[in-house]
Protein backbone atom coordinates (compact mmCIF):
# COMPACT_ATOMS: atom_id res chain seq x y z
CA UNK A 1 0.00 0.00 0.00
CA UNK A 2 3.02 2.45 0.82
CA UNK A 3 4.42 1.90 -2.60
CA UNK A 4 1.19 2.29 -4.16
CA UNK A 5 1.06 5.77 -2.25
CA UNK A 6 4.27 6.56 -2.69
CA UNK A 7 3.96 6.47 -6.82
CA UNK A 8 0.82 8.50 -6.17
CA UNK A 9 -1.43 5.83 -7.59
CA UNK A 10 -3.81 5.97 -4.02
CA UNK A 11 -3.86 9.59 -2.45
CA UNK A 12 -5.22 7.67 1.08
CA UNK A 13 -5.18 4.39 2.07
CA UNK A 14 -9.04 4.89 1.89
CA UNK A 15 -9.25 5.41 -2.03
CA UNK A 16 -11.76 2.91 -3.48
CA UNK A 17 -10.52 4.79 -6.84
CA UNK A 18 -7.04 3.67 -6.64
CA UNK A 19 -7.19 1.37 -9.31
CA UNK A 20 -8.51 3.86 -11.57
CA UNK A 21 -6.63 6.88 -10.89
CA UNK A 22 -3.91 3.74 -12.36
CA UNK A 23 -5.36 4.29 -15.51
CA UNK A 24 -3.79 7.96 -15.99
CA UNK A 25 -0.35 6.61 -17.00
CA UNK A 26 -0.31 6.34 -21.01
CA UNK A 27 1.32 3.33 -20.82
CA UNK A 28 -1.32 1.38 -18.56
CA UNK A 29 -3.95 2.41 -21.22
CA UNK A 30 -2.20 1.23 -23.98
CA UNK A 31 -1.85 -2.10 -22.20
CA UNK A 32 -5.31 -2.11 -21.24
CA UNK A 33 -6.50 -1.31 -25.05
CA UNK A 34 -4.30 -4.20 -26.49
CA UNK A 35 -5.72 -6.72 -23.75
CA UNK A 36 -9.46 -5.72 -24.94
CA UNK A 37 -8.44 -6.07 -28.28
CA UNK A 38 -7.06 -8.99 -28.41
CA UNK A 39 -10.12 -10.66 -26.42
CA UNK A 40 -12.25 -9.82 -29.91
CA UNK A 41 -13.40 -13.77 -31.28
CA UNK A 42 -11.31 -13.58 -34.19
CA UNK A 43 -12.88 -14.86 -37.50
CA UNK A 44 -9.85 -15.13 -39.99
CA UNK A 45 -6.39 -14.60 -39.98
CA UNK A 46 -4.32 -13.69 -43.18
CA UNK A 47 -0.68 -14.30 -42.99
CA UNK A 48 1.51 -13.91 -45.63
CA UNK A 49 2.95 -17.82 -47.32
CA UNK A 50 6.11 -18.53 -46.72
CA UNK A 51 7.66 -19.42 -50.80
CA UNK A 52 6.26 -16.02 -51.79
CA UNK A 53 7.75 -14.01 -48.70
CA UNK A 54 11.14 -15.91 -49.34
CA UNK A 55 11.07 -15.43 -53.12
CA UNK A 56 10.47 -11.60 -52.62
CA UNK A 57 12.85 -10.79 -49.99
CA UNK A 58 15.30 -13.38 -51.79
CA UNK A 59 14.71 -11.00 -54.74
CA UNK A 60 15.21 -7.47 -53.69
CA UNK A 61 18.26 -8.68 -51.32
CA UNK A 62 19.76 -9.62 -54.80
CA UNK A 63 19.58 -6.45 -56.07
CA UNK A 64 20.49 -4.64 -53.60
CA UNK A 65 23.74 -6.43 -53.34
CA UNK A 66 24.22 -6.76 -57.27
CA UNK A 67 23.70 -3.14 -57.69
CA UNK A 68 25.88 -1.85 -55.06
CA UNK A 69 28.62 -4.51 -56.22
CA UNK A 70 27.94 -3.05 -59.46
CA UNK A 71 28.69 0.41 -58.07
CA UNK A 72 31.26 -0.58 -56.13
CA UNK A 73 33.80 -3.19 -57.91
CA UNK A 74 32.98 -2.00 -61.58
CA UNK A 75 32.73 1.59 -61.07
CA UNK A 76 31.62 3.31 -64.03
CA UNK A 77 32.77 6.25 -65.56
CA UNK A 78 30.48 8.67 -64.26
CA UNK A 79 30.84 9.52 -60.92
CA UNK A 80 27.40 10.55 -60.72
CA UNK A 81 26.06 7.67 -61.78
CA UNK A 82 28.20 5.53 -59.56
CA UNK A 83 26.45 7.58 -56.35
CA UNK A 84 23.14 6.69 -58.45
CA UNK A 85 23.69 3.53 -57.89
CA UNK A 86 25.01 3.20 -54.45
CA UNK A 87 22.26 5.35 -53.68
CA UNK A 88 19.69 3.00 -55.35
CA UNK A 89 21.43 -0.34 -53.43
CA UNK A 90 20.60 1.00 -50.24
CA UNK A 91 17.16 2.15 -50.96
CA UNK A 92 16.67 -1.22 -52.08
CA UNK A 93 18.29 -2.99 -49.37
CA UNK A 94 15.71 -0.75 -46.58
CA UNK A 95 12.79 -1.67 -48.47
CA UNK A 96 13.99 -5.34 -48.20
CA UNK A 97 14.60 -5.13 -44.81
CA UNK A 98 10.52 -3.34 -44.80
CA UNK A 99 9.53 -6.42 -46.48
CA UNK A 100 10.46 -8.76 -43.88
CA UNK A 101 9.56 -7.08 -41.18
CA UNK A 102 5.94 -6.52 -42.19
CA UNK A 103 5.37 -9.87 -43.97
CA UNK A 104 5.82 -11.50 -40.05
CA UNK A 105 2.70 -9.78 -39.50
CA UNK A 106 -1.17 -11.37 -39.56
CA UNK A 107 -3.95 -9.76 -40.20
CA UNK A 108 -6.91 -10.70 -38.31
CA UNK A 109 -10.39 -9.70 -38.92
CA UNK A 110 -13.37 -9.65 -36.31
CA UNK A 111 -16.76 -9.04 -35.98
CA UNK A 112 -15.79 -5.57 -35.45
CA UNK A 113 -12.49 -4.58 -37.00
CA UNK A 114 -9.94 -5.11 -39.63
CA UNK A 115 -6.51 -5.30 -37.82
CA UNK A 116 -3.02 -5.96 -37.78
CA UNK A 117 -1.82 -9.02 -35.39
CA UNK A 118 -0.06 -6.07 -32.99
CA UNK A 119 -3.79 -4.27 -32.77
CA UNK A 120 -3.43 -1.69 -35.68
CA UNK A 121 -6.62 -0.87 -36.78
CA UNK A 122 -6.69 -0.95 -40.51
CA UNK A 123 -10.65 -0.50 -40.89
CA UNK A 124 -14.07 -1.03 -38.74
CA UNK A 125 -16.05 -3.61 -40.45
CA UNK A 126 -19.44 -1.00 -40.13
CA UNK A 127 -17.35 1.59 -42.49
CA UNK A 128 -16.28 -1.10 -45.62
CA UNK A 129 -18.62 -0.08 -47.91
CA UNK A 130 -17.40 -2.60 -50.48
CA UNK A 131 -15.05 -5.52 -51.55
CA UNK A 132 -13.61 -5.60 -55.21
CA UNK A 133 -11.90 -9.02 -55.98
CA UNK A 134 -12.06 -8.50 -59.10
CA UNK A 135 -9.74 -9.27 -62.37
CA UNK A 136 -9.31 -5.40 -63.57
CA UNK A 137 -9.53 -4.20 -60.07
CA UNK A 138 -6.73 -2.42 -58.68
CA UNK A 139 -5.70 -4.79 -55.76
CA UNK A 140 -2.70 -6.72 -55.09
CA UNK A 141 -1.57 -9.87 -55.81
CA UNK A 142 -3.68 -12.80 -53.92
CA UNK A 143 -5.71 -10.27 -52.58
CA UNK A 144 -8.24 -8.33 -52.61
CA UNK A 145 -9.65 -4.31 -52.25
CA UNK A 146 -12.10 -2.30 -49.47
CA UNK A 147 -13.75 1.06 -49.85
CA UNK A 148 -14.28 2.26 -46.55
CA UNK A 149 -16.54 5.21 -45.81
CA UNK A 150 -13.77 7.24 -43.72
CA UNK A 151 -10.51 8.33 -45.39
CA UNK A 152 -7.58 7.72 -43.10
CA UNK A 153 -3.82 8.67 -43.13
CA UNK A 154 -1.93 6.63 -46.09
CA UNK A 155 0.11 3.70 -45.11
CA UNK A 156 2.10 1.08 -46.41
CA UNK A 157 3.19 -2.04 -45.46
CA UNK A 158 5.45 -4.00 -48.40
CA UNK A 159 3.72 -7.39 -49.51
CA UNK A 160 0.81 -7.48 -46.87
CA UNK A 161 -1.35 -4.32 -47.38
CA UNK A 162 -1.86 -0.38 -48.13
CA UNK A 163 -4.48 2.16 -47.23
CA UNK A 164 -4.62 5.60 -49.38
CA UNK A 165 -7.51 7.71 -48.86
CA UNK A 166 -10.71 5.70 -48.70
CA UNK A 167 -8.68 2.84 -50.14
CA UNK A 168 -6.97 -0.42 -48.19
CA UNK A 169 -5.44 -2.97 -50.83
CA UNK A 170 -4.93 -6.82 -48.74
CA UNK A 171 -2.90 -8.90 -50.45
CA UNK A 172 0.77 -9.18 -52.00
CA UNK A 173 2.55 -12.10 -50.34
CA UNK A 174 -0.50 -13.33 -48.45
CA UNK A 175 -1.82 -16.18 -48.71
CA UNK A 176 -4.39 -16.84 -51.29
CA UNK A 177 -6.87 -18.75 -50.50
CA UNK A 178 -6.66 -16.89 -46.72
CA UNK A 179 -7.36 -13.71 -48.61
CA UNK A 180 -9.92 -15.43 -50.39
CA UNK A 181 -11.94 -16.26 -47.46
CA UNK A 182 -11.34 -13.24 -46.04
CA UNK A 183 -13.28 -11.30 -48.58
CA UNK A 184 -15.74 -13.73 -48.70
CA UNK A 185 -16.13 -13.27 -44.94
CA UNK A 186 -16.32 -9.47 -45.69
CA UNK A 187 -18.57 -9.38 -48.44
CA UNK A 188 -21.21 -11.80 -46.51
CA UNK A 189 -21.21 -9.52 -43.89
CA UNK A 190 -21.48 -6.32 -45.95
CA UNK A 191 -24.66 -8.42 -47.72
CA UNK A 192 -26.06 -9.37 -44.34
CA UNK A 193 -25.75 -5.47 -43.21
CA UNK A 194 -27.75 -4.69 -46.68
Amino acid sequence: MHLIRATGLMTNAHDNDGVWSFFRFPWVRKIAGKVRVMQDKVLMVVQASAPRRYFAVGTLLSLGVIVLYLALARPPAELGLQAFLIAFGLVVLWLTNRLRRSTRLTLELTETELRTGDGEVLADVAQIEAVDRGLFAFKPSNGFLLRVSQKAPRRWEPGMWWRTGRRIGVGGVASAPQTKAMAEILSAIIAERG
